[in-house]
């Protein structure tokens, strides 16, 4: 989809969600009229921006496509999903557009400015590569990342799914980042996460994270949010 194709495509989906779901048609017109005076040259250089703006799209017309399902369809078809895009579908996504989210005022307007940067795509690219090269499942979304504090969210092949928060930040830092990541988490209801302290100069780290990120998987019980340091 080009750049100019986005706001009138905004528009034309919180149209079609009114009768399904007014509260995303809500959302998608009030992110439409953000960016409707952003000239289409202008967005297509900011690639952060639009990459948020592609996903919502394709997730409102995903999960609108879901509620046009019959009861017994929507089984059926969620049975060949994998369990963190069902999560994300039936549980976060909706929970996002339903409720007040207090973070989204902020990280739009940095997103509008440039000043958001993915400084651990790259790490997060490489652990997603592993754990789907053994069969487990990676969700990454930019309304997870900068409003529920979750960088991914993440199943083994026969686990839960599981929230995961990294960070370069140690000691003091590390624990202020961690305690407000709890609080985070606690406020979208999201039940079970990981928040890792990582040092990105160690060779292992990713094969560490990625052993880890699977253990707690399959293991990791209910309201539990759970602190890891690899330094």
């Amino acid at each position: 989809m080009q750049a100019r194709e986005i706001e009138p495509k905004l528009k034309q989906l919180s149209r079609l969600a009114w009768s399904t779901e007014p509260a995303l048609a809500q959302r998608l017109e009030e992110v439409r009229r953000w960016i409707k005076d952003i000239r289409p040259g202008l967005l297509t250089n900011k690639g952060v921006l639009v990459g948020f703006l592609l996903e919502l799209i394709k997730d409102g017309e995903f999960w609108l496509k879901l509620q046009s399902l019959t009861n017994e369809e929507r089984e059926i078809f969620l049975q060949h999903l994998p369990s963190p895009v069902i999560y994300w579908y039936e549980n976060l996504f909706p929970k996002w557009f339903n409720e007040n989210d207090h973070k989204f005022y902020i990280w739009k307007q940095k997103l509008r400015s440039g000043e958001f940067s993915q400084e651990d795509a790259e790490l997060i690219e490489s652990i997603a590569h592993q754990i789907k090269s053994r069969n487990g499942c990676v969700v990454h979304r930019y309304i997870a990342d900068l409003s529920m504090a979750t960088d991914v969210i993440v199943s083994s092949s026969t686990g839960k799914p599981l929230c995961v928060q990294l960070t370069t930040m140690s000691g003091e830092l590390s624990e202020d980042k961690y305690k407000e990541w709890k609080d985070t988490l606690k406020q979208w209801e999201i039940r079970r996460g990981i928040f890792v302290s990582y040092n990105p100069s160690q060779e292992r780290s990713v094969a560490k994270l990625v052993n880890l990120v699977l253990h707690n998987s399959n293991h990791l019980k209910e309201a539990k949010y759970i602190k890891f340091c690899f330094r």
